[in-house]
């Protein structure tokens, strides 16, 4: 998966960039069709200190893209509430797949069974 990382306003470090590189890379293991990953990490000094930091995280897959953002105090939590929410809609999105190939089945079983006299 490509993981391309934006910032504004922000001073990109190694650990700022290995913490992003790090939980993104665990939301790889949840959704293996994934083909890039775009971070925009943003501070805002206008904004009240507990909304300064922000960070968008959004997953470009077969279907519809995946949006999460998020604004806190720190970046660090800012990072980990955006990428907690990906994780939510891929399983949300993969458990909607799972329960429609589910039904399916049944229909089609159910399909067999009452023809059979």
């Amino acid at each position: 998966m490509k993981i391309v990382l934006s910032t504004h306003n922000v001073t990109l470090t190694q650990a700022i960039q290995d913490h992003v590189h790090n939980r993104i890379g665990k939301l790889e293991n949840y959704d293996r069709f994934c083909t890039n990953a775009r971070v925009t990490l943003e501070r805002d000094h206008a904004r009240i200190p507990e909304r300064q930091f922000s960070c968008a995280v959004q997953f470009s897959m077969p279907g519809p893209d995946l949006f999460a953002e998020d604004t806190e105090s720190d970046l660090y939590s800012a990072i980990d509430l955006a990428t907690k929410k990906i994780e939510q809609q891929i399983r949300k999105r993969h458990s909607k797949f799972k329960a429609r190939n589910h039904t399916e089945a049944s229909r089609g079983k159910r399909e067999r069974q009452e023809a059979v006299p």
